[in-house]
């Protein structure tokens, strides 16, 4: 059985995570974690207080909130909230948002 012939000796370690996450095809569901994560940190206690479910399917990202008031208000701001949660993630994951 033959041994992969390292890339570089000196590889980062921030490098090698990259490296493993590609390998394993593990970027989606990072996302899907980071993403949660942005619509938590970005939106505040008083939207998550509302929040039951953040979903990540393709490019649109499904939020499941218990209160229609609050789904009104932040429907107008849609555009908005995309451009902020992918400002935060890094990179345009999220083209569409369902308020539902």
């Amino acid at each position: 059985m033959k041994s992969k012939k390292r890339h570089n000796e000196n590889l980062s370690l921030g490098d090698v995570l990259k490296e493993f996450v590609s390998t394993n095809k593990l970027q989606e569901g990072l996302d899907k974690v980071e993403i949660k994560d942005a619509w938590k940190n970005l939106m505040g206690n008083g939207v998550n207080s509302y929040t039951t479910s953040v979903q990540l399917k393709r490019d649109t990202l499904y939020v499941q909130l218990s209160s229609s008031v609050l789904r009104e208000e932040l429907s107008y701001g849609k555009e908005k909230i995309i451009a902020m949660l992918n400002e935060a993630l890094g990179k345009p994951l999220i083209k569409t948002l369902v308020l539902k």
